[in-house]
């Protein structure tokens, strides 16, 4: 006896199950084009297959050390998800990444990206892998490959994640340590674009506590929506510091993520110094003075949680200081002088000190704060 039609037992098929291998295959032939455009010496594989190739010697490498990062954009992702601001999010994700491996003295090379969503719209992805391709160009590193994940059930309908993978390339004794920062050295800081991508989860938390509408001008400037001043890129400082690091102007670098300035600062210090930051050699921007009203917060967490207009902190020697302002001014960078190197044993050792006046991020009188370590 044989099943009827109407007794015969379903048969199952990865689509039914809520994964579309043709959505996947539309958008790796979309993003093709978009991963070409980031073409440059040493990339020269197609997508599609199972890696990708680097060659560093085609990159002008002699005999380079690698370095790797990766990174994500936190729940910055929550609000380009919320407000269909798709476009620059990819931005943010190269920036994580290579900022990172700027401060090392490496440049980027080439990048990978995991895209992870419980149902494939090709619309978003597509835009989404646009703006990583925009910032792999910005960073002068190649898009080789990626992963697109879709995963029913892990994720809430439109929700994504993402995750991105960077190598980078410096010669052979030219990495950056730290080792060369001695007492005197000058810091200087290279102004942020916005929030980046570090402490949106206060950021979203104020926006529902408050009650904002981010789809209004910004109380702050009222050319700008509140979400697009909220959702602005990451800087990407790789183009404007590559050529003094490679001429051995800068000592070391911090990019300036979670933890502040406060935190950060010191993981590029050698025992026995300590940073000092004066917040007076900076106006803090009109949306971090905004967040600190807006949460009464103290100037101490600013410090340690936003990057307060300073995306990445330079140590100089004293005498390079003028030359190399007026290069990265030229290269379009906005430079502040922030503070300086001491010794460590005035300041409690290792670490970094950030300390303002009365009136300066809305203190009622001086005030400081110091993380060792």
């Amino acid at each position: 006896m044989t099943d009827t039609p109407e007794t015969a037992p379903e048969s199952y098929t990865y689509a039914k199950a809520g994964v579309s291998i043709e959505a996947g295959n539309a958008l790796v032939k979309a993003i093709g084009p978009l991963a070409k455009s980031t073409a440059r010496p040493g990339a020269t594989s197609e997508l599609g297959g199972f890696g990708g190739f680097f060659d560093p010697k085609a990159a002008g490498y002699t005999d380079p050390l690698l370095v790797a990062a990766n990174d994500g954009v936190g729940t910055k992702v929550k609000l380009a998800i919320d407000h269909d601001r798709h476009d620059a999010i990819g931005i943010d994700l190269v920036a994580m990444c290579v900022n990172d491996l700027i401060v090392q003295g490496a440049e980027p090379l080439f990048f990978l990206d995991y895209f992870a969503t419980g149902k494939l719209e090709n619309g978003v992805a597509t835009r989404v892998v646009a703006g990583i391709a925009d910032g792999c160009k910005l960073a002068g590193c190649a898009l080789i490959g990626g992963e697109t994940a879709e995963m029913p059930g892990m994720y809430q309908a439109g929700d994504y994640d993402l995750a991105g993978f960077c190598v980078g390339a410096v010669e052979r004794g030219e990495q950056l340590t730290g080792e060369k920062v001695a007492e005197g050295d000058v810091l200087l800081g290279l102004a942020s674009s916005g929030v980046h991508s570090n402490g949106y989860s206060l950021v979203r938390r104020l926006a529902a506590d408050k009650g904002w509408k981010l789809d209004r001008p910004a109380l702050f400037d009222q050319d700008v929506l509140l979400i697009d001043a909220l959702i602005a890129p990451t800087k990407i400082y790789v183009k404007s510091l590559l050529g003094p690091i490679r001429a051995g102007r800068i000592h070391a670098l911090a990019h300036i993520t979670g933890g502040g300035l406060l935190e950060n600062v010191p993981r590029v210090l050698p025992d026995g110094l300590h940073a000092h930051i004066d917040v007076g050699g900076w106006l803090l921007p009109r949306l971090m003075a905004f967040l600190q009203a807006q949460g009464n917060i103290e100037p101490e967490e600013m410090a340690r949680t936003f990057n307060c207009g300073i995306g990445m902190v330079l140590a100089v020697a004293a005498d390079e200081v003028e030359s190399l302002k007026a290069d990265l001014e030229a290269a379009g960078e906005e430079v502040h002088v922030i503070g300086a190197i001491r010794a460590g044993e005035d300041s409690g050792g290792k670490g970094c000190t950030v300390a303002g006046r009365a009136g300066e991020w809305s203190a009622r009188e001086d005030w400081s704060a110091t993380h060792l370590g």
